[in-house]
């Protein structure tokens, strides 16, 4: 199996929305990440328009399957000071990186990008039920989409009946 790091590298290219360089890569991502054959498998099959106007359809049509983090938390963060969204800017600038691209820092492939740099995952399980609902919702939808977040969800602890800790890990995340 591959790294964690591999794995939220490669989701994080899956959730973006399928261009040419996605195309490119999917026999690396095949190779890289066993869990997303699948969905690589898929977005190699599909035609380019239907690709990108299932990414659309999933994605982009309702808040419903959102692919920003802050909305499954708490209705998504307004970039105000001290908001999540600027949490998280925050937390990339520790780490001496930038969210670029024209997305907020809470975009799910940002985050997972992130986590896959840096190793520090406390976003991703900070916002682990959000990552849940996220991933039942597109289960339901019959999404290919629903595999990535399925792979990604199972490198999480698991969460412990404990307040203070997930999975014997003390919650210290600003997140």
């Amino acid at each position: 199996m591959p790294s964690d790091a591999v794995l939220h590298q490669a989701a994080a290219l899956c959730l973006t929305y399928p261009d040419d360089d996605l195309r490119a890569r999917l026999p690396l991502l095949r190779e890289a990440a066993p869990q997303l054959r699948g969905f690589a498998d898929h977005a190699a099959l599909t035609p380019p328009r239907e690709l990108a106007a299932h990414y659309v359809q999933v994605f982009d049509t309702d808040g419903r399957r959102s692919l920003y983090l802050n909305h499954w938390r708490n209705g998504g963060g307004t970039g105000r000071p001290g908001s999540p969204v600027l949490r998280f800017q925050d937390l990339y600038r520790e780490y001496g990186l930038e969210c670029t691209g024209g997305e907020r820092p809470d975009f799910l492939p940002a985050v997972l990008e992130f986590a896959a740099r840096t190793g520090n995952t406390d976003p991703l399980t900070e916002h682990r039920e959000g990552l849940q609902r996220l991933r039942s919702r597109l289960n339901g939808f019959g999404t290919p989409y629903a595999s990535v977040l399925d792979a990604v969800c199972a490198t999480l602890p698991t969460v412990c009946t404990t307040r203070s800790t997930v999975c014997g890990t003390p919650r210290s995340s600003p997140l």
